[in-house]
């Protein structure tokens, strides 16, 4: 499965269950000018949500999907900050977070 199937996949889940996630969509490309615009910010995780007042990320994965620098140094502010920060790479997993 590709990893766009599997956010799809698990945002249709979330959304049956009634969670409050949405899809962030962060990257770059270049105008038709030539110019580069940049969207979101740099290792922000794929879905997030707000789940008993926390700020949660999940970050998706294929089987063998690593994370970059910048996704785990977004996950090290976020986690240090209260938030919650998850590598899921199926909607078993996000079930085994109870959401």
């Amino acid at each position: 499965m590709k990893e766009t199937e599997i956010q799809a996949a698990i945002l249709d889940y979330l959304r049956l269950k009634g969670r409050f996630f949405w899809r962030n969509n962060s990257g770059a490309f270049k105008t038709e000018r030539g110019g580069f615009y940049r969207v979101g910010t740099p290792g922000a995780p794929d879905i997030i949500g707000c789940v008993a007042g926390k700020f949660v990320g999940l970050e998706v994965k294929t089987a063998k999907g690593k994370l970059s620098d910048e996704q785990e140094a977004f996950a090290h502010l976020l986690r240090a900050n209260s938030g919650q920060y998850h590598v899921v790479r199926s909607i078993d997993d996000v079930q085994a977070l109870g959401l």
